[in-house]
């Protein structure tokens, strides 16, 4: 059931607008989890709107990574995983794409040659 004072818009309009809202609210709830926004660094306006402008394209970007990794894991993981590493320099798309952590032996001619042969 919803109710509404607003007696202009249709039944559908109500649904819809309520529909839409419920999808802000998930991902402003996604965004304060992930990304931890307890505080803000400044203190007018223009500093918190910069705040959650650059939250929601890190966000956007992450989603669009785990996308293209084609990634079945939680964004919460992506998340995490992105900012442990995200001071090395690697390749970010190469580690989504190994994330399951598999080792495997190195053939004889693929190992890398020594500096110092035994």
């Amino acid at each position: 059931m919803l109710i509404t004072n607003n007696f202009a818009i249709t039944v559908e309009e109500v649904a819809f607008i309520y529909k839409k809202r419920g999808q802000i609210e998930l991902l402003f709830k996604k965004t304060k989890l992930n990304f931890q926004i307890h505080y803000f660094y400044g203190e007018n306006e223009n500093s918190i709107r910069t705040h959650i402008w650059c939250t929601l394209i890190a966000q956007l970007l992450l989603s669009v990574l785990q996308k293209k990794a084609n990634l079945k894991k939680e964004f919460s993981m992506v998340a995490t995983l992105i900012s442990i590493h995200l001071i090395s320099l690697l390749d970010v798309y190469q580690l989504l794409r190994n994330v399951k952590r598999t080792y495997s032996k190195k053939k004889a001619d693929e190992r890398v040659p020594s500096l110092f042969p035994v």
